[in-house]
């Protein structure tokens, strides 16, 4: 393990948790912009990122490529409630597992993590659009429950349409009305 990797890979973390808590605040989820991705500090997670570092993608990526799974990731999945795949549970009628909603708070959470972390991993070639490109390729074939998928491509797309500025304003404005998302 390069002693170089801990920290650029602690300055990777540091800054995806600062603009995701910049990002929540403005929409006004000021507890969620402050708990985000604590489990990132946990021996689990930051040991094997720090052993899998590259800098322009994420460490799991390549933790996943080289033992067939990321034991980061099924780490972090399970303990942040901002991850669509910790909305899964197993339904005994259907004896399957299967997805459910995400709850609003942590929606605008998954929203925010997703612009933070294009942009950390972007650098300069971000711009408002790439969360969604993101999102549809990416994310297209994820079992994602299809409300929690209708909400983030809306908030996605509004992003792409009408920049950060008035997503954050839309969102804030609309953080106490029950109604707000769902109808999506």
């Amino acid at each position: 393990m390069k002693l170089i990797n801990f920290f650029k890979h602690l300055h990777t973390v540091d800054k995806h948790r600062f603009l995701v808590m910049k990002h929540c605040f403005r929409c006004g989820y000021y507890r969620r912009g402050l708990l985000h991705d604590l489990s990132k500090y946990s021996p689990t997670e930051f040991l094997n990122s720090v052993k899998y570092y590259q800098g322009y993608r994420s460490p799991t990526t390549a933790e996943r490529e080289d033992k067939g799974y990321s034991e980061a990731w099924m780490h972090h999945k399970g303990r942040n409630r901002h991850h669509y795949e910790y909305w899964f549970d197993y339904v005994p009628s259907q004896h399957a597992y299967l997805p459910f909603p995400m709850p609003r708070q942590y929606l605008i959470e998954s929203f925010c993590d997703r612009i933070a972390a294009s942009k950390v991993y972007m650098g300069k070639k971000y711009d408002d659009s790439k969360p969604l490109e993101y999102f549809l390729t990416k994310d297209k074939y994820a079992n994602m429950h299809q409300k929690t998928r209708n909400q983030l491509n809306y908030l996605l797309t509004y992003l792409k349409d009408h920049g950060e500025k008035e997503t954050f304003k839309l969102i804030k404005k609309n953080r106490k009305n029950p109604d707000f998302l769902e109808r999506i």
